[in-house]
C-alpha cells in the first residue's frame, strides 16, 4: 500500500492547515521507524516499513499527482491512500471514502488526473474561513493556538486509523474511526 500525506515542502508551510497530511506521515514514519528510500525521480520523500510505502510529495500541493504516479508505477502499487485537509468538514473531523470528486482541492485534482479517482481518501477537517475569498490564505496559515493543543491527539487518531486500514476494510475503518469534529 502507498500512503500519501499531502502538504507543501519548506519551513514556511510546516505547521499550516494544508500540511496536516505531512504531519500524519511524519508520525507514521516515527511510529514504524520507516526506512528512507532515496530517489530524486520520485519528487518526494519516500519511506518504507514492512510492505508499505509512506510518501510526502515535494512538488507543492498543486502537482502532488506527479510524485504519486511515479512511486505507484515504479513499485507497481495497486492500493493508494491519500491523507489530506478538507475545508468542507469541521475542525478535527475524520472521514474515509474511496473515489469521489476533488472538491476544489488542487492536490486531489492533480492525483485524480494522474492515477484516477479510485483511491482511499482520509479526509481531515480543517473547517472553512469566515469569508470564501480567504481560502488560499486560510489553508496556508497555521492552526490556531486552541487547535494546536488538539493536533497531537487528532494526528494520533488518524495514524491509528491508517494502521487499522492496513489489515481491515475501508468500511470497518470508517465505522471505528470516523469522527464528526474535535472539541479543543
Amino acid at each position: 500500500m502507498l500512503i500519501v500525506g499531502l502538504g507543501n515542502p519548506g519551513s514556511d508551510y510546516k505547521a499550516t492547515r494544508h500540511n496536516i497530511g505531512f504531519m500524519v506521515i511524519d508520525e507514521l514514519i516515527r511510529r514504524h521507524n520507516a526506512s528512507k528510500i532515496s530517489s530524486s525521480s520520485f519528487q518526494g520523500e519516500l519511506y518504507k516499513f514492512q510492505n508499505h510505502f509512506l510518501l510526502k510529495p515535494l512538488t507543492y500541493m498543486n502537482l502532488s499527482g506527479e510524485s504519486v504516479v511515479k512511486v505507484k508505477q515504479f513499485y507497481k502499487i495497486e492500493d493508494v491512500v491519500v491523507i489530506h485537509d478538507d475545508l468542507d468538514l469541521p475542525f478535527g473531523a475524520l472521514r474515509f471514502k474511496k473515489g469521489g470528486g476533488h472538491g476544489g482541492h488542487n492536490g486531489l485534482k492533480s492525483i485524480d488526473s494522474k492515477i484516477s479517482r479510485e483511491y482511499v481518501r482520509v479526509r481531515m477537517g480543517i473547517a472553512k474561513p469566515t469569508h470564501k475569498g480567504e481560502v488560499a490564505s486560510y489553508v496556508l496559515s497555521p492552526f490556531s493556538a486552541t487547535e494546536q493543543k488538539c493536533l497531537p491527539e487528532w494526528i494520533d487518531k488518524c495514524c491509528d486509523a491508517v494502521e487499522f486500514l492496513l489489515t481491515h476494510s475501508l468500511e470497518e475503518t470508517r465505522c471505528k474511526y470516523s469522527q464528526k469534529a474535535m472539541e479543543c
